[in-house]
């Protein structure tokens, strides 16, 4: 039988992971000392949310861990223990403790008891050496002679009236009114009154309702914001009422003696004197009287669920398969309209007639849709920037540098497919960034260079797709150091002639690492490696740009999506193929002149002063066991990964269309040299080229070629 409670509980997660954000940007934001009092105040919001809800799901340990840490966050709210930077390392040592503590709930495993009671002897240790706040100073006699009338009333406690009445949802999310009144205590002298007469009979008591009301007499001299900061949590989950202090005052012939002996009796103004004009009329304070809702409950809790759907967010929350399952629908839409517009063309009407400009309406509403469906699945990359601050705080502790980190476009809307598959990429740049292009920060200092190294994280738009750079300010690569190792290593050879952008794309080569030695952060080789697989994974392309002593930039362009594409529909020896659009640079004419062989296989484009490798994509996959004459073919200049080039020869280009991406290893398998596959408007399957690969093995090819051309000439 299906858990009627196992959505709540997925939803209960799902806002535990939201909160868990919002605790960590919020620690941050103090860590960095930006944070306003509201930023406090959320972040020990975030804490108590999850606390309370794991407490209706009877996640003990869950709910006692969160309460050792929303205690001492209580603590910074109040003023009683110091927001230092040895106490926020324990905070965010805490919320890395919490995200375990729910991932072990949520999968049902066991949880890590050393590591949570470590983390509670540490709260226990900062709670400890946390200062007891200095007695206040105590209230002197007032001085006689002019404001002694109003010393003495200030002298004189305010007395507040409270009427608070909780309504179910208080209960329901595991608050309780004993620490409520616990803290209005803090706040002076109360006298708590409990009116229990809306408690219905037994045989009608509803378990989860509440009936209860507390007027409260609260003797102090705090304000009434003081007040309602008790009540923040629960005061949209109860009917709060507070009445101020009526003015107080000194009767007719009240005494009041000085310390000189001196004797001072108020009296009212003569009569004969004119009265001092009356204040313009104030609103009246509340009668002092229990609130409507505590004599009908019923009628007040529906009153405030009739408020509350008025003020509902805008937003939904739905489960991403049905995101998917649209994305998908929107696709066969998309495919059936191509279908339907080859029919029509095949068909031969007019492009005047009705039928055709009914068809291009649908054309263009169906990309609305597309277009709309697709921004359902976009997200900010603000999820994964996040995290950076961490992870640079950690590895600059672990290399002893001083380093800053600045971020940009967080507000960059990406494919949430391409958000969760880009945290890894960034992880390695940047922790190759502080350890291999920052220097140290005595070796900054003796160039002239700020102690502080800076890293850049910036997103942005381009040409239909996501941008990410990571930049360092540091020494740049040493391409000496990296043409060595690359001797060393086999990987090129000693005579070799390589541009610097070449040299720079070694440290791309599995197994291949500059390091002295093997460390926790670097060494081993396999992290600039990790970043060209993720980033060739999601059909996008890196690139570097190093300046001795300046810093490197690490350029990473990526899809928006992996949904859809924008391609060139192009021909070769009948075969219809796609080569997506964002990699075509241009496209030309090839005359014979310019055409240059390295051998009976292998000819480069002459361009602008270059040589550019070509590539016959119907012989390249097998189309054709011929070479196509380059001066009988259309050319497409493409710029693969690195900013490498190549010509890729086709017999024809047909146009641009969108198309629906299909994985084409999940449903046959890879393929070299071909990324995916599309269904195009006749129904049948075109392929969807890898244009990084095309490129990779014409600049192999073509560097062989150039070898044996070489070889043959000598």
């Amino acid at each position: 039988m299906e858990d009627p409670m196992a959505a709540i509980r997925e939803t209960f997660f799902q806002e535990c992971d939201e909160q868990l954000a919002e605790l960590e940007t919020g620690l941050i934001a103090m860590e960095n000392g930006t944070a306003e009092t509201e930023t406090v105040n959320a972040v020990f919001r975030a804490v108590h949310s999850m606390k309370g809800g794991a407490g209706i799901f009877a996640l003990d340990a869950l709910v006692r861990f969160a309460h050792v840490f929303e205690t001492a966050l209580d603590k910074v709210r109040s003023g009683t223990l110091a927001a230092t930077p040895a106490v926020l390392g324990v905070f965010l040592r805490a919320a890395d403790v919490l995200a375990d503590l729910v991932h072990a709930a949520r999968e049902n495993t066991s949880v890590d008891n050393a590591r949570t009671a470590t983390m509670v002897a540490e709260f226990d240790k900062i709670n400890n050496d946390c200062e007891t706040p200095s007695p206040a100073p105590a209230k002197t006699a007032p001085a006689a002679g002019s404001g002694l009338f109003e010393a003495a009333l200030e002298e004189q406690n305010s007395a507040w009236e409270i009427s608070f009445t909780p309504r179910a949802e208080l209960y329901a999310k595991a608050n309780e009114t004993a620490i409520i009144l616990r803290e209005l205590r803090r706040l002076g002298e109360i006298d708590v009154r409990l009116d229990a007469s809306c408690l219905p009979e037994l045989s009608e008591l509803d378990p989860e309702g509440a009936y209860l009301t507390w007027h409260i007499k609260l003797t102090s001299d705090c304000d009434e914001a003081a007040i309602r900061h008790v009540f923040e949590f629960v005061e949209d989950d109860c009917v709060l009422l507070i009445t101020p202090p009526e003015p107080q005052g000194f009767v007719p012939g009240t005494v009041i003696t000085g310390d000189n002996g001196f004797k001072f009796e108020f009296f009212p103004p003569p009569e004969d004197e004119e009265p001092a004009p009356e204040p313009e009329a104030a609103v009246p304070p509340p009668p002092r009287e229990a609130p409507a809702a505590a004599k009908n409950p019923a009628v007040e809790v529906m009153a405030a669920k009739a408020e509350s759907a008025a003020a509902v967010s805008a937003t939904i929350r739905v489960d991403l398969d049905r995101v998917d399952r649209m994305i998908d629908l929107v696709g066969e839409l998309v495919i059936n309209e191509a279908m339907l517009s080859q029919r029509v063309l095949e068909a031969g009407i007019a492009r005047a007639s009705g039928v055709a400009m009914a068809l291009e309406e649908l054309e263009h509403l169906t990309r609305e849709i597309q277009d709309s469906v697709m921004a359902i699945r976009a997200q900010p990359v603000r999820s994964v920037f996040q995290r950076m601050p961490r992870l640079v705080r950690e590895v600059a502790a672990q290399t002893h540098k001083q380093v800053r980190l600045v971020t940009e476009g967080e507000g960059t809307e990406v494919d949430k497919t391409v958000i969760e598959r880009i945290a890894d990429p960034l992880t390695h740049m940047i922790r190759n960034a502080i350890d291999h292009g920052l220097e140290s920060t005595e070796r900054r200092i003796e160039i002239g260079k700020p102690a502080e190294g800076t890293v850049k994280l910036i997103a942005l738009h381009r040409s239909g797709r996501i941008v990410l750079e990571v930049s360092d300010d540091g020494a740049g690569i040493n391409r000496a150091r990296v043409r060595e190792k690359a001797v060393e290593n086999g990987v090129i050879a000693a005579d070799a002639q390589l541009s610097d952008d070449e040299i720079d794309n070694l440290i791309f080569l599995p197994g291949f690492s500059t390091a002295a030695k093997v460390s926790d952060i670097s060494g081993r080789g396999v992290g600039m490696d990790v970043v060209r697989q993720s980033v060739a994974a999601l059909g996008g392309r890196i690139s570097i740009t190093s300046r001795p002593g300046l810093g490197s930039t690490f350029t990473l362009s990526l899809p928006l999506t992996l949904a859809v594409l924008d391609g060139m529909v192009v021909s070769a020896h009948g075969h219809t193929l796609i080569i997506p659009l964002s990699a075509i640079v241009e496209t030309l004419k090839p005359r014979a002149q310019d055409v240059f062989p390295l051998d009976h296989e292998i000819n480069v484009l002459a361009l602008r002063g270059g040589y550019v490798p070509m590539v016959d994509i119907a012989n390249s996959l097998c189309y054709s066991e011929s070479f196509i004459e380059p001066e009988q073919s259309v050319a497409l200049l493409v710029e693969g990964e690195g900013g490498v080039r190549a010509v890729l020869l086709v017999d024809a280009i047909h146009g641009q269309r969108q198309v629906v991406i299909k994985s084409l290893e999940a449903n046959y398998r890879a393929v070299p040299g071909i990324g995916a596959a599309t269904v195009m408007g006749d129904g049948r399957v075109a392929l969807i080229l890898d244009v990084d690969a095309m490129v990779r093995n014409a600049r192999s090819d073509a560097g062989r070629g150039a070898e044996l051309a070489v070889t043959e000439a000598v």
